[in-house]
């Protein structure tokens, strides 16, 4: 094996805003919890690394596929001044990417699988982004999507916009039954979708609790994790999922995953009345926003609730915005309703569950790939999923 690998490292430089007030775990000049405060003149750069040493309970992975999240896209941009957009824990310089799957190359001593077997060489995995430690209080708890020592993978730690990635083995899962079903070359694709549909998954089922088959489902923005969601609700037997989504590709892209109705918030007078006009007055027993437009999405819900028929409404809030929106809580108390606050895609049989559902042919979420890059064009990809976005589904680096 070479001992070097071509690999997209982000650079930028530690110049804090006066606002900034650090965190006990904030280190000067690498890591910080608010990224959007801190580092500035993000710059993305093709180089040559030594390929990452393995320890003890890590594997190295050579990577087959990696999708471009719009945190890369926030971290990768900024604002006028130089800053960058992602607000959050972030350390660099640090290689991006963290939506990814590969093959397995090296094995540590203690680097065990899913059934407490040792991980072999030549076995196709996925991992977690959130790399939780198992120690704190929220995880012994059971909660490792809110762990207070978290490492992320592609932000505090390199991720997988390279040619080879180390992992630790406990947040890896095996995908042999994706390649089964797809083969090399779309299985590993399917892959690198796995961590963004757990992400809806974990919004969806795990922290709203899900829905009875038969169910309406609204879903607010077609990007991939709300396409995600649009196909594990068709999954899950949800009688209508309805998609609310302003661009046209993502609108079309919605059809395709499965949104029986899809609604167009410029071309209708209220989207809360074309709701309730679609569930015959009803509106929907589940809403899911992962727009991250809460102060557009918010009001839509909560009048579809107030005037809908239906009582016992969830709202799962998966979309990350850090904005304040008005709640009447008259309306939750009246109409029985529930918000739910998600978060990562940890824990809870998450990511077995959606590699099973991938694997059963339940959901195919490579009908979101729009765009292919080679790693030698990272720069390239990034610059077009920054200057396109909306216009776009789901863009890969393929090493």
């Amino acid at each position: 094996m070479n001992e070097e690998m071509l690999a997209a490292v982000l650079h930028a430089k530690w110049d804090p805003k006066p606002e900034y007030k650090p965190t006990s775990k904030d280190i000067e000049g690498k890591l910080t919890y608010l990224g959007g405060l801190v580092w500035r003149y993000p710059e993305l750069r093709l180089e040559r690394r030594p390929i990452p040493k393995i320890k003890e309970d890590e594997v190295l992975i050579k990577v087959r596929a990696c999708g471009i999240c719009g945190s890369d896209i926030h971290m990768y941009e900024s604002t006028l001044d130089g800053y960058m957009l992602y607000p959050g824990l972030t350390a660099f310089p640090a290689v991006l990417g963290h939506e990814f799957s590969g093959e397995i190359v090296k094995v540590g001593e203690k680097a065990y699988n899913q059934w407490g077997k040792k991980f072999e060489a030549g076995t196709p995995v996925t991992a977690e982004e959130m790399v939780w430690c198992g120690y704190c209080r929220p995880c012994r708890e059971g909660y490792p999507n809110h762990c207070i020592n978290l490492e992320e993978i592609g932000f505090s730690r390199d991720g997988a916009f390279a040619e080879y990635i180390a992992v630790p083995a406990r947040v890896v899962w095996e995908i042999t039954d994706i390649i089964e079903k797809y083969g090399e070359e779309k299985g590993y694709e399917a892959g690198a979708l796995v961590e963004p549909t757990s992400v809806a998954y974990n919004g969806i089922f795990e922290r709203g609790g899900g829905f009875r088959p038969g169910a309406y489902v609204v879903i607010f923005g077609a990007g991939p994790i709300g396409l995600a969601g649009i196909a594990l609700a068709k999954a899950a037997g949800a009688a209508k999922v309805i998609a609310v989504e302003i661009a046209e590709v993502r609108q079309k892209l919605a059809k395709a995953m499965g949104a029986d109705f899809v609604i167009d918030p410029t071309k209708v007078d209220s989207v809360a009345g074309k709701i309730l006009e679609i569930t015959n007055g009803e509106g929907a027993d589940m809403y899911v926003e992962a727009a991250g437009a809460f102060p557009k999405t918010w009001p839509v819900m909560e009048e579809a609730i107030w005037n809908g028929e239906k009582v016992n409404a969830k709202v799962v809030a998966i979309g990350r915005a850090v904005t304040h929106v008005p709640v009447q809580f008259e309306v939750l108390q009246v109409r029985r309703g529930q918000i739910f606050g998600a978060q990562g895609h940890s824990g809870h049989g998450v990511f077995p569950s959606v590699i099973n559902l991938m694997a059963s042919g339940r959901i195919d979420m490579r009908k979101i790939i729009t765009h292919r890059f080679k790693l030698e064009e990272a720069l390239e990809a990034m610059k077009f999923a920054s200057e396109q976005k909306s216009n776009i589904g789901k863009v890969l680096i393929k090493p």
